[in-house]
């Protein structure tokens, strides 16, 4: 019989594997840029499980082998646009392309078609784990993973049956109440003179990125590269995005240090643009970073879907567009080195989610309720509406119709995932901690 010591062994052969296949190649051409990511996701459960979405899937996967329906899956609930790492951090504000700030989801790298359940099982584990760390108990966290269903449950089912207010951005200066408004007050008082106060720096008349900063000075060939990319990506903006011509004028351009927990490896620059008029507090800056391949692709097969993408970074502005109505009109996509690149504005008006003062559990609970409705809004967004022949049907329908031939099951399976994989993360994270300090993660 297994004892717990080869229980633990065994899964961390799997940890690894999995890492090889999602890690191997970004990890050998840029260790370093991984132990910084592996020392961040040590921190915490929480931590390891924002950068483990390979991990994630992988277990979905097994437990649910390609073409055996899950609950509230059909065909059609089975192929719906989801956000692939919907966690409780990745929520935050940002400034659409009507000039509005909203809060709602954010961050689209993992996004891809998928099982609709997937996204809300990854969030319901993370309050899960959130809940954990404050200490609340197991019943208070079932209560949350409740209040979130039902919030995503009742947004859904009014969508469905025509709800005429604003779907696609719910959460604005004018209506949040509670952090969600708090986040968005903090963003109004940002400014794009602060932003470029922080990276930039007036030489000859004119602005140039800063030396310090994280700014990586680059060759001539590697500047005309970037430069070539930028023509392409300038050929897959909206015609609506830029009124003035100057806008698109390249004052500068850097190579990026400093990528978060998601994007260790991945090539990425700075693109210093003039902005909206010749002032120098109105320029813009824009990066572009190479895409990386969804943790959820690895598991969905269905080749219309794989087939709808030029590469990555296409794949990931398309679904970004899909799933985040008036997205930021800097979005576009190119190529480099044969590579997708992902291109978009680094905003003065970016302000994710702080979770660390949100303590009461009734205050919680109203936050996790928000986001069950942002959840629902989201998904809504993305279907036969949206311009996107591969999603060709109401997704809010059809979700909404699943849902209602097993109510009282649908809480009750977020329940029960959240609490199991919870655990499971938690325990993870302690088999990933050794593994990383006594060396057994192959490159490092």
């Amino acid at each position: 019989m297994a004892t717990e010591h080869d229980r633990a062994a065994q899964r961390g052969e799997e940890i690894l594997a999995v890492f090889d296949t999602a890690f191997g190649e970004l990890l050998a051409a840029d260790p370093a840029a991984f132990r910084v990511k592996f020392r961040k996701m040590a921190a915490s459960a929480f931590a390891f499980y924002r950068g483990t979405a390979c991990l994630f899937y992988g277990d979905l996967a097994k437990e649910a082998p390609e073409g055996a329906a899950g609950p509230y899956l059909d065909e059609r609930t089975s192929r719906v646009w989801i956000h692939g790492d919907l966690h409780a951090e990745n929520f935050g504000t940002y400034m659409d392309a009507g000039g509005r700030l909203v809060f709602n989801v954010n961050d689209f790298d993992e996004a891809y078609v998928g099982p609709f359940t997937w996204d809300l099982k990854r969030f319901a584990a993370s309050v899960a784990l959130i809940g954990y760390t404050k200490a609340l108990s197991d019943e208070m966290i079932t209560e949350l993973v409740r209040t979130y269903a039902a919030a995503y449950r009742e947004r859904i089912h009014a969508l469905a049956t025509g709800a005429e207010d604003d779907e696609h951005a719910p959460f604005t200066l004018d209506t949040a109440d509670g952090p969600l408004l708090g986040a968005l007050r903090e963003a109004r008082a940002m400014t794009r003179f602060g932003l470029l106060a922080s990276m930039t720096e007036i030489r000859d008349f004119d602005r140039r990125f800063a030396a310090d900063g994280g700014a990586i000075e680059l060759d001539a060939a590697t500047r005309y590269k970037i430069l070539a990319a930028f023509d392409g990506y300038l050929e897959t903006l909206p015609d609506t995005s830029l009124a003035r011509p100057d806008s698109y004028r390249v004052k500068d351009v850097v190579g990026r240090r400093g990528i978060g927990i998601g994007s260790a490896g991945l090539p990425s620059y700075n693109i210093l643009l003039e902005g909206n008029s010749d002032a120098l507090e109105n320029d813009v800056v824009i990066y572009m970073k190479q895409a990386q391949t969804p943790a959820v692709s690895r598991h969905v097969t269905d080749r219309a879907v794989r087939d709808y993408f030029r590469h990555e970074g296409h794949r990931t502005v398309i679904s970004q567009r899909a799933l985040q109505a008036h997205a930021d009109p800097w979005l576009g996509w190119t190529e480099l080195d044969g590579a997708g690149q992902l291109v978009a504005e680094v905003s003065p008006y970016a302000v994710d989610l702080d979770w660390s003062d949100i303590d009461d559990p009734a205050e919680i609970a109203a936050v996790v309720a928000d986001l069950g409705r942002a959840t629902a809004a989201m998904h809504a967004a993305a279907d036969d509406q949206s311009g996107h022949s591969l999603v060709p049907f109401s997704t809010e329908r059809a979700i909404d119709a699943v849902i209602a031939a097993d109510e009282e099951g649908f809480a009750e399976l977020l329940v029960g995932f959240a609490h199991s994989y919870g655990a499971r993360a938690r325990a993870d994270h302690q088999i990933f901690v050794d593994l990383f300090r006594n060396g057994r993660i192959p490159g490092l």
